[in-house]
């Protein structure tokens, strides 16, 4: 691409035909671009950014990009600026904290260039001019499916519309889903952005298709692994557990849409989300029974995936942490066990995991004199994965191909490059691949003499697997201790409590002559019965059983010679001084999915050999796009998945659902009406415009008077995480972001309002923060308010808080928070309370209130609350690891303060030493504190 006025030529690094289409389009028009993912939209921005990076007189602002995203664009334009030899490059400047003080900002900005900033620092600078929307250049919004009325970015762009008619705006986003849930998703997310004409792009597109499906077609071989019976048995029955529990939550008569709740749709990623919130609306009216239900799919859900990723033994561990995470503590009275763990189908997940792990069982109903060998004994069985045999197979496969064709002269390297889910996955497999040769030598085994003795050894995961058995069961026996002595303090706390209840007989509990069936056979059944709460009981392995298995797998001279399992080194201990590249065709490398990062992975790695561990919708276009892109690099790829299972359905069901929804805004595109109005601002009615600037203040003989100032708001710029700010400028309100001390907002002189959502409420509450708010504001402030907001799309009462307050004892009393603002108000007979449904209401009784009032004034309100000559920005401290030292045995109002003074963070606070605390908070506190930090958990 040639530059204008005779400058050096841009380079791109497009080499796809719809990657240079789309760039061309995206360059000489604002639109929404919606791109399938996995089609390289990173690769299209930072060129599209390069391209103006390179001109040298632009102000370009970058929102909506995390940390790992700016990143990979500031080394992209530093790459391209290198390649392009482009003087007047500067690359992307990152502004994504608080610490870079407004100076600094300001004269940044003044200078131009690319900057990444932060939604919130955006918001605050555009409303206080230190960045002038008309001196940007252009505005490039990634992520654009996060963007809702309310949002922060809508805000953002609404104001560089209202005062930037010319400069540019493109958003960009690879989710079309979001885009399709609604009535006219696609206008309203048009309208919320200010665009008029969307670019759908997705794989189907014809220009795609071409690209990617021409001659240099990536070679994919496809390799189905049927689960074994065990893993089926176990997804049929935790299968039958979210569809009985699906059956249960359409049976609570909520009154919803339940048509998509199916045992398809549960397969999602999200589906648990979506049924929350859902039921959000209604969540004070749903029984507890069904909360517990809406818990439990989630539970389910990750037993599924964890089934298919896990080693045997690891989720046989899983599935104990989730046992003791439902049983009720010892003491409580309230029968709360999930319903599905009294389903058959559970008793079949957890019995054929434990069978998959090792076998044997303790008869303990036979008679003195017989034989006990065999019961007591307990025998290893350690089922391997399916996929790591065939992992093994293929990497054979690979190192034969390899040696009988040799290098083929081309770009790639030899390296086999493995892909798996999560970072866990690859400590998995990596684990496997050094240990699947390893022999453990057991004079006991029977030998087998099928191979002969020549024959070379299968790959097996034996040696991991009986480290890991090890490892898990000395974890058993300390994980027991541990959840003894956490409960231990609750057994205290609900001593009290239990005996008010036992007044009151068998009310609200089943009678004690019903029987319920009790998992783990007779022998635990007969036991003295079923224990006051009604939890499970489980016929646990007897000691010595235990022992007999630890002694079958104890580690022989051969795991002796084997390396320690792979933790993380800090490489202190080094002696060598010499280091070295790896050698690339050697090496196999085990990397998870990670996004738009995996294209890099790619062209750093130059793979000859992929090997998908698990399937990825995304990572095959990205593979698509790289063997596409390169002529002389050569790529086959191994696709993995498990026959049958969810793990294929959820795939198929993920491009399926793609798909849909890009025929649907499509066709949408296609009738969609186009919005007209997009500077921001409707057209006002020229009476409106003047009443608005009309003061009425005719009280005591004023005169009715009109200014022709619009109304302001004083805002904390700790306020813009809420949408309020920008409803509040939707509604005309000049905002004014300071930092205060007292109070969120100011309206007038004399009104100060404190902003508290419920959940605040609940934490200012527990922490006394809102007591010292209160007092703060009516010392200062004739008529103090404090403001009660509800989520819009929730429930105008308190009552589904009640169960997020911690003690057991509020937790037993659900007006505890009504009670706590009826002592707040007459310990403050003068503070108002306003009671808000949604912020959206909020800035209609902003409105009214300000209506009888004079304008605020800002330098005024900042000032307040400080003393002579201090600074308003070294006030700031982060709430959230104050609230938690607060609940430190030892803390004080008055020692915190300190504290927070004198120490970085709350890691600094636990490794601090007795007599360190002491100099800081005194001996008894600092005693009490370093007990609190560092006492064992294994203590009684």
């Amino acid at each position: 691409m040639t530059s204008e006025n005779g400058k050096p030529p841009v380079k791109l690094s497009l080499p796809l035909e719809y990657q240079q289409d789309l760039f061309k389009e995206t360059r000489s028009e604002d639109e929404l671009v919606l791109l399938a993912r996995g089609l390289g939209l990173l690769r299209l921005v930072t060129n599209l950014l390069h391209s103006y990076d390179a001109a040298g007189n632009n102000l370009i602002v970058v929102v909506g990009a995390d940390e790992r995203e700016n990143g990979w664009i500031g080394e992209a334009l530093a790459e391209h600026a290198a390649v392009s030899r482009s003087p007047l490059a500067r690359g992307l400047s990152k502004v994504n904290t608080d610490m870079m003080s407004v100076g600094t900002r300001e004269k940044m900005y003044s200078h131009g260039g690319m900057f990444s900033i932060t939604s919130r620092i955006l918001i605050v600078d555009l409303l206080s001019s230190l960045l002038k929307p008309e001196t940007v250049t252009g505005l490039v919004v990634l992520h654009a499916e996060r963007i809702v009325a309310t949002s922060t970015e809508a805000f953002i762009i609404r104001i560089y519309r209202q005062l930037n008619k010319v400069g540019f705006l493109k958003a960009f986003s690879d989710d079309p889903q979001p885009f399709t849930t609604g009535f006219a998703p696609l206008a309203t997310m048009m309208r919320n952005l200010f665009l008029r004409k969307p670019s759908l792009w997705p794989r189907f597109h014809v220009t795609v298709a071409k690209s990617l499906e021409g001659r240099k077609k990536a070679e994919v071989i496809e390799l189905e692994v049927p689960m074994t019976d065990c893993m089926r048995d176990i997804q049929n029955a935790v299968l039958e557990c979210v569809e009985v529990s699906i059956g249960e939550l359409k049976k609570a008569g909520t009154g919803l849409e339940l048509d998509d709740w199916t045992l398809d749709s549960a397969l999602h990623k999200s589906f648990d989300v979506i049924v929350r919130r859902q039921l959000d609306p209604m969540w004070h009216r749903v029984s507890y029974r069904t909360r517990q239900i809406v818990n439990d799919l989630t539970v389910l859900r990750s037993i599924l995936h964890a089934l298919l990723t896990y080693d045997a033994v690891s989720f046989n561990r899983y599935l104990d942490t989730i046992l003791a995470a439902h049983q009720p503590p010892p003491g409580s009275t309230r029968q709360n066990q999930s319903p599905w763990l009294f389903l058959d189908a559970a008793n079949t997940i957890f019995e054929t995991a434990k069978r998959r792990v090792y076998t044997g069982k303790a008869n303990e109903n036979e008679p003195p004199g017989a034989s006990r060998a065999l019961p007591d004994s307990l025998r290893p069985v350690l089922e391997e994965q399916p996929k790591w045999a065939l992992l093994a197979e293929v990497l054979e496969e690979i190192e034969r191909d390899v040696y009988f064709n040799p290098l083929i002269r081309d770009d790639s390297n030899g390296t086999i490059l493995v892909m798996c889910s999560d970072k866990e996955t690859c400590r998995q497999l990596r684990e496997y691949l050094q240990t699947m040769h390893v022999r453990s030598e057991q004079p006991n085994e029977d030998t087998d003499d099928d191979g002969g003795a020549d024959t070379e050894p299968k790959p097996s995961a034996d040696f991991m697997m009986r480290r890991k058995l090890r490892n898990y069961l000395n974890w058993k026996k300390d994980f027991a201790r541990v959840s003894a002595s956490l409960f231990a303090e609750n057994q205290k706390a609900l001593n009290g409590f239990t005996d008010q209840k036992v007044a009151s007989g068998y009310r609200g509990k089943a009678p004690p002559n019903k029987r319920r069936r009790v998992r783990g056979g007779s022998a635990a059944a007969a036991g003295g019965g079923r224990p006051v709460n009604g939890s499970l009981q489980f016929a646990a392995d007897k000691e010595s059983q235990v022992a007999s298995l630890l002694a079958e797998i104890r580690p022989t001279e051969a795991d002796a010679l084997q390396k320690e399992e792979a933790a993380v080194d800090d490489l202190e201990e080094m002696e060598e001084d010499y280091f070295e590249l790896y050698e690339m065709n050697d090496l196999v490398v085990v990397h998870p999915y990670d996004g738009d990062m995996d294209e890099h992975v790619l062209e750093e790695v130059k793979p000859r050999y992929v090997v998908m561990y698990e399937p990825d919708a995304a990572f095959i276009r990205r593979v698509e796009v790289y063997r596409s892109s390169h002529n002389d690099r050569n790529v086959r790829v191994y696709f993995m998945y498990y026959g049958g299972s969810v793990e294929e359905q959820r795939y198929l069901s993920a491009v399926r659902r793609e798909k849909d929804a890009f025929t649907r805004l499509i066709k949408e595109k296609g009738n969609m009406a186009v919005t007209l109005t997009l500077d921001g601002r409707g057209p006002d009615d020229p009476q409106e415009q003047f009443l608005r600037t009309v003061n009425t203040r005719i009280a005591g003989g004023g005169r009715l008077a009109a200014t022709a100032e619009p109304p302001r708001v004083v805002v904390d710029v700790r306020e813009f995480r809420s949408s309020l700010p920008s409803l509040l400028h939707g509604r005309s309100m000049v905002i004014i972001p300071c930092m205060l001390t007292v109070g969120d907002y100011v309206l007038s002189p004399t009104i100060c309002i404190e902003r508290k959502s419920v959940r605040d409420l609940i934490s200012s509450f527990k922490n006394g923060r809102l007591f010292n708010q209160a007092e703060t504001m009516l010392h200062h402030y004739k008529h103090p308010m404090l403001l009660i907001e509800f989520d819009q799309n929730k429930s105008f009462t308190l009552d589904p808080f009640a169960d997020q307050t911690s003690s057991i004892a509020i937790a037993a009393n659900p007006s505890d928070l009504q009670s706590k603002l009826v002592l707040l108000t007459l310990a403050f007979p003068r503070l108002k309370v306003i009671w808000s449904s949604s912020p959206y209401q909020t800035a209609e009784i902003f409105e009214e209130l300000k209506k009888t009032q004079d304008e605020p004034d800002p330098i005024k309100a900042v000032q307040i609350g400080l003393n002579a000559g201090e600074d308003p920005s070294d006030q700031t401290f982060n709430q959230t690891p104050q609230d938690m030292l607060r609940t430190v045995p030892g803390i004080t109002a008055k020692n915190l303060s300190r504290i927070t003074l004198e120490v970085g963070s709350v890691a600094e606070v636990a490794n601090l030493g007795e007599e360190e605390l002491d100099v800081l908070i005194g001996k008894e506190a600092g005693r009490q504190v370093y007990r609190f930090f560092n006492r064992s958990v294994f203590e009684e």
